[in-house]
């Protein structure tokens, strides 16, 4: 619990808006990536063909969607942000997974790696100074 403090101290006293902008968009990604895999859940089976062997996909399929849908909201507000984050990471981990056990799709490879960086990023940065966990914890 101490080093959480510590490190929202550092983030408040380091904080800035392009950093907070950064957080929002990505918590606007995660979502609209919610809402693709919610509206088009035959493109996410597909991703998960290499892993049809294991089972519990449709339990997997429905744990992302959900994930990344309030995981991207609560993110872009900055409510309980590294918490949200730390349900993204076995997902982020699992779509980079995806490119190497299955077909390669440098695209998606990219873009996982680099929403698994911002997210180890703001795990350890926090939501910053402009965010509802910081208007949450000042109004006590």
């Amino acid at each position: 619990m101490d080093t959480v403090k510590k490190l929202n101290k550092w983030a408040n006293a380091h904080t800035s808006y392009p950093i907070d902008a950064l957080r929002i968009g990505l918590g606007v990604f995660l979502f609209f990536k919610g809402t693709t895999f919610l509206t088009n859940s035959q493109y996410l089976l597909d991703l998960f063909e290499p892993f049809n062997n294991f089972g519990g996909a449709m339990l997997v399929i429905h744990y992302v969607a959900f994930a990344h849908l309030v995981g991207g909201v609560l993110i872009a507000v900055g409510l309980l942000t590294r918490l949200s984050i730390v349900t993204q990471l076995p997902i982020l981990f699992g779509a980079i997974l995806i490119n190497f056990v299955g077909e390669m799709n440098y695209n998606n490879f990219v873009v996982a790696t680099l929403c698994l960086a911002l997210c180890i990023f703001f795990l350890i940065y926090g939501s910053g100074k402009h965010s509802a966990d910081y208007f949450f914890k000042m109004g006590q």
